[in-house]
């Protein structure tokens, strides 16, 4: 070695000064989700603690192979230290359990005293001791399908980025799509495998939620939410089954919930997407009616379906009265808050409070707000206190803190005794219930609670739910309490949504304006041999049950907008799924005047305080229909492209001719201005989904 090849001391010293590269922010989000993920895996019976550990959780987990775990953690820059550990310790010290990469003199993996790294325990053995270190899984033969698609080759972890630029540009979402994306491209481990065979059977009316799910509906991911099952609508003969009759849905839970499982990375339970509610979270630019008088009224269109060209949708806008300020009715509000200890996450009490405190700021000074909790028993928190108090209203919420089991029977009697006693006589009387969901103490029986809502509901004073969090959500009862109690449901993933759902949309979801809204279609068989209803499964009625008072339906709220699609097949197009009949009597009656009419729309309702229905008719022309797709508006347009998203995400036997593709396209030519920007959002999640789901070979592109 030569003079000149010598480092000089001078040279030396100037390396101390010399500051480390900055690992890459895509490189340590995917090897910090990689690990956490395999540390749950490692953790599956263990319950939840509010610690140290608890706050490096992914919620419900990735169940990410370790062979991409360590993948990723290769990709951190020589020198991090990642800590994986268990402990109730909040003092940010990683107890035993650490997994680091030191150096590259040092080994990948590093547990206590260098020991080696144990095998995976079996379900029985594992145990819930704090200082459990990291157990990893081996890899095994491949899973070939995952959310109903075939995975395709492993792909190298550089491709990584791709997918974490796309996630840069998308809507709120939560972590783990990159590494979604590799766990349905690598072999899953022999222990998720057992996992997934020993999972419980769904019973027979109520599914749980899971977060990525085959064709078969095996669970990959449970998340212990619960929905209740339905079938898809099916295509109806216009001969045998002319009418077609629903209840309305405001509701727009399943949007947001679907929203914030896409953003975990994961793919909803098919029965977590329903499409109506999916199709109605966006506003609508229908005219609305110019008093009360009326109301609501309807505006109508056909057009041809995007992905069946021998089809058209009829589109059918209800757009609710929007009185003016100066005619805003007093608020008598109870806020009936859910404080067991399943609220104390993130995402529930402490977005719960935040929530809340946007709603007391839209109200007036004489409005008034009451707060009942419940928990291991239930209690007043707030007597009725005017909103001209907004300081003691809000401190009373800043100091709910969450710790029980969950009474919640107690607590709707308590609020709704409170309600009751400070009612206001053509006033706004509702009782807001948040909680995620857990209502497993105290409560005879859901028929019970009911029934109890319903005669509430019939005093005057309404019921609204809002649902917070995920693992405990019991989305089929929130659903039912709703409607029982002449309310709305809606799904709080976030402060944007809190402030969508209390701020932009507070008078919609408060201020009832019409009740009980029934939808009836006869189809003229001369004009349409073929339609079916897309979504509103949960709100189907009888017939007969149209012009029958006593039957219970849906609400409007002021301004509210309410949009139904059906897919129908126009007579002698030659897109029927139904062959005639051979010995049809049909075949042998007088043959049908051909008329104008595509068919007759009906609407029920009854005013707020009303007991017998009022009724509204307008014939279906065949003037409403467009020959081209294009000429139809944005609404329309970007209705039929939700409903396009939902009937692909839930895997309907009718919505698999679009792409991913074709389907954010059809969205993006028609969000209009999109002052909120949800259409902007909703694009983005179409692309979220087509990350973590891909189009199976052989759809068209």
């Amino acid at each position: 070695m030569t003079e000149d090849d010598k480092m000089t001391d001078a040279a030396l010293h100037s390396l101390k000064n010399l500051r480390a590269a900055q690992p890459s922010p895509e490189a340590k989000k995917i090897a910090l989700n990689a690990a956490m993920a395999a540390f749950d895996a490692a953790q599956v019976k263990k319950p939840a603690r509010a610690g140290w550990a608890s706050r490096w959780r992914l919620g419900a987990g990735l169940g990410l192979p370790i062979g991409t775990a360590v993948a990723a953690l290769v990709l951190l820059p020589l020198g991090t230290q990642l800590f994986v550990a268990q402990s109730n310790k909040t003092d940010g010290v990683p107890p035993k359990g650490e997994v680091t990469i030191a150096s590259k003199d040092k080994p990948l993996l590093k547990t206590p005293a260098d020991a080696p790294v144990p095998l995976p325990k079996t379900m029985d053995e594992e145990k819930a001791d704090d200082g459990a270190t990291l157990t990893l899984a081996q890899p095994a033969k491949p899973v070939t399908e995952i959310a109903g698609t075939v995975a395709p080759e492993p792909m190298a972890t550089t491709t990584a980025a791709p997918v974490m630029d796309q996630l840069a540009t998308s809507a709120p979402v939560g972590r783990g799509v990159a590494d979604a994306k590799r766990m349905a491209q690598t072999p899953m481990q022999e222990q998720g495998e057992a996992d997934l065979m020993a999972a419980p059977a769904p019973s027979a009316n109520v599914m749980g939620s899971v977060g990525v799910v085959s064709q078969n509906g095996v669970s990959l991911q449970p998340s212990g939410d619960s929905f209740q099952k339905f079938d898809e609508s099916r295509v109806k003969v216009v001969k045998d089954e002319p009418v077609s009759t629903f209840s309305i849905d405001v509701d727009t839970a399943s949007y947001s919930y679907v929203r914030s499982v896409l953003g975990d990375g994961y793919l909803p339970e098919p029965d977590a997407v329903r499409l109506e509610e999916l199709i109605n979270y966006f506003p609508y630019d229908y005219p609305a009616p110019a008093s009360l008088e009326t109301p609501f009224r309807a505006t109508m269109a056909v057009m041809p379906t995007p992905w069946n060209s021998k089809t058209e949708l009829l589109e059918i806008g209800i757009k609710g009265y929007v009185p003016p300020a100066t005619e805003r009715q007093p608020e008598n509000l109870t806020f009936l808050i859910d404080t067991s200890g399943s609220m104390d996450e993130p995402n529930k009490l402490p977005l719960l409070k935040r929530s809340f405190g946007l709603l007391v700021d839209q109200l007036k000074p004489t409005d008034t707000v009451s707060i009942v909790v419940y928990a291991g028993s239930a209690g007043v928190v707030l007597e009725p206190t005017k909103a001209a108090d907004r300081a003691k209203i809000l401190g009373a919420l800043d100091n709910l803190a969450a710790g029980g089991s969950t009474a919640g029977a107690e607590g709707i009697e308590l609020a709704y005794r409170l309600a009751a006693q400070n009612k206001i006589a053509d006033g706004v009387n509702r009782v807001i219930l948040a909680t995620d969901g857990d209502f497993n103490v105290g409560i005879d029986s859901p028929d019970a609670l009911k029934t109890f809502i319903k005669s509430k509901r019939d005093q005057g004073i309404f019921l609204s739910v809002l649902g917070f969090g995920r693992g405990n959500l019991d989305d089929a009862l929130m659903q039912s309490l709703a409607q029982n109690g002449n309310g709305n449901a809606s799904y709080i993933d976030s402060f944007a949504e809190a402030q969508k759902v209390l701020v932009e949309e507070g008078g919609a979801n408060l201020v009832t304006i019409a009740k009980d809204v029934k939808i009836q279609v006869e189809f003229n068989p001369a004009q349409v041999s073929e339609y079916r209803l897309i979504g509103y499964e949960t709100r189907a009625l009888n017939r007969e049950d149209f012009n029958n008072d006593t039957v219970d339906a849906g609400e409007i709220g002021a301004g509210h907008t309410v949009t139904a699609l059906y897919e129908i097949t126009p007579a002698g197009s030659g897109g029927e799924l139904n062959d005639p009949l051979r010995y049809s009597s049909s075949m042998s009656a007088e043959p049908q005047p051909v008329s104008q009419e595509l068919g007759f729309l009906k609407m029920r309702y009854k005013t707020p305080e009303g007991v017998v229905s009022k009724l509204i008719t307008t014939p279906i022309g065949k003037d409403l229909v467009l020959d081209d797709l294009s000429k139809a508006g944005n609404d329309q347009r970007f209705a039929a492209a939700v409903a396009a998203f939902g009937q692909k995400l839930k895997g309907s036997a009718y919505g698999e001719a679009m792409t991913w593709q074709q389907i954010a396209d059809l969205a993006n030519g028609a969000k209009g201005s999109d002052v909120n920007g949800y259409r902007a959002g909703f694009v983005q999640m179409v692309k979220l989904a087509a990350v973590i789901g891909p189009d199976k070979p052989g759809v068209a592109e």
